[in-house]
């Protein structure tokens, strides 16, 4: 298992640079010049030198090497001093200083570098993207078993019923539908979500929590009709195998036989559909992220693509892409261990 690995990590790295290269020359095809939101008033020399300094002015291959050096190695030493310096790890390691003023990846939009703005967002994201999968998923399993092991029952056709309705309504539809009614007619829940609102204590958590409500309503219906029917599909093929009939007829109690032996086969499955799926917490939902005025990466990257700025477009872009590989990876080693057949030699 190390070794397969190792070998896969080798691998994914020509694989992320090659989707860096496709990701870079799509966006320098697509339409639009970020000094067009430059007040016309400003001379056209002016224009120029903004774009040299910009890096616009570069051949494309100088510009995605330049890309590349601030992304793997410039960002990485920024991040150990953060680490050493100003993080939980403060204290427990040495105090680095690697970083010294080069030239990271930069916002043409805000000026500012593109991995601090997106740390600066990530806490919103994971607050409410991230807490809806994690209620998704506990949602979605007990009703998948449940329904699987009752098949054709009231409650199996309910949960069938609620997961058609999560599969086909849209989050801009679903997320206007909860603010009518849970926010402008029944004022329980406020419909914008305050970014600035900081937990300190007990009647602040609740604050925070009132205003998650309606966001992660909205996204865990969504991941609960889809893992729930994953589940129960799952479930039922196993349902049916031999070695079900067999563990019966040895007298086992029903709980161990579904909970122990179907459940575990049953997850392997399922384990890919949870793991590629937790790339989209850190990308954002950036319908609901635009309609709850949460300011979370999805958001981040759609005003980023009306405003043109590439460097943002292409950081995020990529880190998307390296977590849906290192997820991936995940996914196959965990098939590994829940499943003893499965050997990768």
């Amino acid at each position: 298992m190390l070794t397969y690995t190792i070998r896969r990590l080798v691998l994914s790295l020509p694989t992320l640079l090659f989707i860096s290269l496709v990701i870079f020359l799509l966006l320098q095809l697509a339409p639009g010049d970020p000094m067009a939101q430059v007040p016309l008033t400003v001379p056209p020399e002016v224009k120029q030198k903004m774009r040299e300094a910009l890096g616009l002015g570069a051949p494309i291959h100088v510009q995605y090497w330049k890309w590349l050096v601030q992304f793997f190695w410039i960002e990485p030493q920024v991040f150990i001093d953060w680490l050493t310096r100003d993080s939980f790890l403060l204290g427990w390691l040495p105090d680095t200083n690697l970083y010294n003023g080069q030239l990271r990846v930069i916002s043409w939009q805000t000026r500012s570098p593109v991995m601090d703005i997106v740390m600066q967002r990530m806490p919103q994201t994971l607050w409410v993207v991230g807490m809806s999968y994690i209620v998704g998923i506990l949602i979605a399993l007990p009703i998948g078993i449940y329904s699987a092991y009752k098949q054709y029952s009231l409650f199996d056709q309910a949960g069938t019923f609620v997961s058609m309705i999560g599969f086909s309504i849209p989050p801009f539809f679903s997320g206007v539908l909860v603010i009518v009614i849970f926010s402008v007619n029944l004022g329980w829940f406020p419909s914008i979500y305050d970014t600035t609102h900081v937990v300190t204590d007990w009647a602040s958590f609740k604050v925070q929590f009132n205003q998650m409500i309606m966001p992660v309503m909205v996204l865990a219906l969504q991941t609960t009709a889809q893992i729930s029917r994953f589940m129960r599909a799952s479930m039922l093929d196993n349902l049916n195998q031999d070695y079900v009939r067999t563990a019966r007829a040895k007298g086992l109690k029903e709980s161990v036989v579904v909970l122990v032996h179907v459940l575990r086969n049953s997850m392997i499955p399922i384990i890919t559909v949870i793991a590629l799926g937790i790339p989209s917490i850190f990308g954002g939902a950036i319908i609901t992220e635009t309609l709850f005025k949460v300011n979370g990466i999805g958001q981040l990257l759609l005003t980023a693509l009306f405003a043109n700025d590439l460097p943002m477009v292409m950081t995020l872009t990529f880190i998307f892409a390296i977590l849906i590989v290192l997820f991936n990876l995940i996914a196959d080693v965990l098939y590994g261990i829940l499943d003893p057949r499965i050997r990768y030699d």
